[in-house]
């Protein structure tokens, strides 16, 4: 169209160069006067083969395109993508629901939840009730449906071929009943016992570990419930050393406890085993949130998990929304925590109990904290957590609106009495927790305490202390002590206070118990080694993103929850400045009335004196008008009427998901490090940074010829000590005799140039 040409009525301009015309139900695109396409008003597969032709050619921008046929840039986009993928007849596909088809009744949800629960496919649910299978797909999606899918059936196909990468076979049908049958109500009591894991795993069809095209293909037609690892030789791998966590993870049994709790989240190429070792192995190599995997190559990091590639930021992050939508959290960490004791035995006698400030920066209006790192109140959520005597972390609680120490501490240990039985347990926690009410209570509870005194005391002479030695936990500690009782509650809790002097002499730390049994010196040193929890959640911040905000998500909170009053604490700051006043008035009349007395101006004394006087009547005047005003007002209001729209509260689930897993990451961290102390000297201070070395260092990766195993074989450390230590740290995972998930193949450890390990050629 020329220049200062205007378009009919039945003609749409879609830049200066193209237009469209109408006329007698044909429709005709053309480019500069030249016809490109034409078709039948109404035909959709040309009209949108028109659209991306003019996209393709260059002739328009997508926008123009957009603006100029009525549609949105998405769907031109979508056009474009369905033409990439399978040509023209991918075009003849209509958007939204095929007209015609019916649509399911409401009064049909009940029948689809019902069938669903007792094992129908989704697409005989869609056969009985005559619809398609994507209506009944997204029914279900709509209803909240979380119950396991069952596993992946027999594809029918001939058997794989006999490489010696395919180490996995087909689920036997038992399997696939007995998965099938552990839903979520039935591991929602953690008592009830949940069926143990088969040994079988999962089936591949792929014969190129690089390529495993034929996988994700069966994974879309939904008959492929989790990919099977195929590894692949490899020299130089990029973190391949990251497999020496592997014996430490199954060993936790986080794989069989996940199995248990969340059953499936399939059909998909990364299903439930594939999506937690990712998890995993991702925190131990220091990928400390799923945006940080823009930074990697995902072909790299796939060959770790036995995959062509690893999963991606957004499908990660739809793995973890699907996971927490089952809200089984709080179970998988319960469990986590049951299998931690069971190992650890009758070692769980003391308890360390914190709570971590994790600060929120965003625009949400939550309840605020005191950040003790920070010396502040911010917006922000409380994490308390429970370590062992060791400082390995047994399980963690959300608090409800920053519930304090006193308030978690009875809801904590109802979750430990569940964890230890009858064995009664000594808790250490800090000032936070001090209560005499509640030490009565813990008392009564069955649990032993220690803590530090809160508030005033008074300081002992230093005749009271003695000198107290002790090795402990092959430690040599010396303390300034002096051991003592008290009496609490008016007299009726009778406890013991443990008191040590600095070596200065000028400082006086106070430590009360309820155990009698221990030497003084001991007393000290466990509460001293709270600092151990304390280090922990330095480490886990720093090195796991403790702190990282996993969901933007807001749920509902309680709006009448009670929180102080604005309106009581103005007025309280207006009354603690008017009594201020009448001191200061007060101070002054005094000060005055001692010159008079020595004689010093009496007459302007006598003055000054009636002017005071009169000041300090007004002011103690104001202070009594604000005292009644602050009386006639509420301390304390619900949180509704303080906040104007819907009382919020940050998404738990994924972030208590997401705090699972690292604890996991780190205690399998803190496997390694105690099985390395004894082949290397500086293992107590250098030990994590050891395994961070070997966990990250590059590796061979080589298939056995009978397919058996995996080895895996390490670059040396820095120096020849280190090398030696990771050398015996391999010699001890390979006799464990572990096999990694999802596969048959033994994991089979070595160094290149020690005994065990061949002398690298390059």
């Amino acid at each position: 169209m020329f220049a200062g040409e205007r378009a009919a009525g039945d003609t749409v301009a879609i830049n200066g160069r193209c237009l469209v015309r109408t006329q007698d139900g044909h429709r005709v695109v053309l480019v500069a006067g030249i016809v490109l396409c034409q078709y039948a008003v109404g035909d959709r597969m040309a009209e949108a083969h028109a659209m991306v032709s003019l996209i393709e050619q260059g002739w328009a921008e997508q926008s123009d395109v957009a603006r100029a046929f009525g549609r949105s840039a998405r769907t031109v986009r979508r056009f474009q993508r369905r033409f990439e993928a399978g040509g023209l007849p991918a075009l003849a596909r209509a958007s939204g629901y095929p007209t015609g088809r019916p649509r399911l009744k409401r009064s049909r949800e009940l029948l689809v939840s019902r069938l669903k629960a007792e094992g129908h496919s989704n697409r005989e649910i869609a056969r009985r009730v005559g619809v398609n299978e994507k209506a009944i797909r997204k029914l279900l999606s709509r209803l909240g449906w979380c119950a396991p899918q069952s596993e992946q059936p027999h594809l029918p196909l001939g058997e794989p071929g006999a490489d010696q990468n395919l180490s996995a076979q087909i689920v036997s049908s038992a399997t696939r009943s007995a998965r099938t049958a552990t839903t979520p109500a039935a591991v929602a009591d953690p008592k009830v016992s949940a069926p143990e894991p088969t040994t079988d795993v999962p089936t591949s069809f792929d014969t190129d570990p690089a390529d495993r095209s034929l996988d994700r293909l069966f994974a879309r037609l939904g008959l492929l419930d989790d990919a099977a690892p195929l590894f692949r030789d490899g020299g130089h791998v990029p973190r391949a050393g990251v497999l020496l966590a592997v014996p430490a993870l199954v060993r936790s049994g986080v794989l069989d406890i996940a199995r248990r709790v969340y059953g499936s989240i399939g059909p998909a190429f990364y299903g439930l085993r594939t999506t937690v070792v990712a998890l995993l192995l991702l925190a131990l190599l220091r990928i400390k949130r799923p945006e940080t995997l823009k930074e990697h190559s995902p072909v790299d990091l796939g060959r770790l998990l036995g995959l062509d590639r690893a999963p991606e930021v957004k499908t990660l992050r739809r793995k973890l929304t699907r996971l927490a939508r089952s809200g089984g959290a709080t179970l998988f960490g319960r469990l986590l925590a049951e299998r931690r004791v069971a190992a650890l035995g009758t070692t769980i006698g003391f308890l360390y109990v914190d709570g971590h400030v994790r600060v929120y920066h965003g625009q949400r209006e939550i309840p605020k904290a005191h950040v003790a790192r920070m010396r502040i109140a911010l917006p922000a959520t409380t994490d308390y957590w429970a370590n062992d005597a060791r400082g390995e972390p047994l399980f963690v609680v959300t608090a409800d609106a920053n519930a304090g120490m006193v308030a978690m501490l009875p809801k904590l240990l109802t979750e430990v009495r569940a964890l230890v039985g009858e064995r009664r347990v000594t808790v250490v926690f800090d000032r936070g927790g001090w209560s005499p009410k509640l030490f009565a209570d813990l008392l009564a509870a069955g649990f032993d305490f220690l803590t530090y005194r809160k508030g005033h005391f008074r300081h002992l002479p230093r005749r009271c202390f003695e000198k107290h030695s002790a090795v402990l936990e092959g430690k040599s500690v010396t303390y300034q002590l002096a051991d003592k009782d008290i009496r609490l509650l008016g007299g009726k809790l009778r406890l013991r206070q443990v008191t040590r002097l600095t070596d200065q002499g000028r400082h006086q730390t106070p430590i009360v118990t309820s155990r009698r049994d221990l030497p003084a010196v001991e007393v000290a040193f466990r509460m001293f080694e709270r600092w151990r929890q304390e280090n922990f959640f330095k480490y886990l911040r720093e090195e796991f993103a403790l702190d990282a905000l996993i969901d933007y998500g807001v749920e509902p909170d309680d709006d009448t929850r009670e929180v102080p009053n604005p309106k009581w604490a103005e007025v309280d700051a207006k009354l603690r400045a008017a009594r201020d006043r009448v001191a200061a008035i007060t101070r002054r009349i005094g000060s005055e009335a001692a010159l008079r007395e020595l004689g010093v101006n009496k007459s302007r004394g006598a003055l000054l004196g009636r002017s005071a006087r009169r000041e300090l009547g007004a002011a103690v005047a104001e202070s009594m008008k604000l005292e009644r005003r602050r009386a006639a007002i509420p301390r304390r209001i619900p949180v509704g009427e303080r906040t104007d729209g819907e009382v919020v509260k940050l998404s738990t689930e994924r972030k208590h998901l997401s705090n699972v897993l690292k604890m996991v990451a780190y205690q399998a961290e803190s496997d390694l490090v105690r099985a390395i102390a004894p082949h290397y000297r500086r293992a107590e201070d250098e030990g994590r940074t050891l395994v961070q070395s070997a966990l990250a260092s590059a590796a061979d990766i080589t298939v056995a010829a009978d397919g058996r195993q995996l080895r895996v074989l390490l670059a040396p450390m820095s120096s020849p000590h280190r090398t030696r230590a990771i050398a015996a740290l391999c010699q001890e995972l390979t006799a464990a005799a572990v096999i990694f998930p999802g596969t048959r193949l033994r994991l089979v450890y070595a160094v290149a140039g020690t005994d065990d390990g061949p002398k690298r050629t390059d």
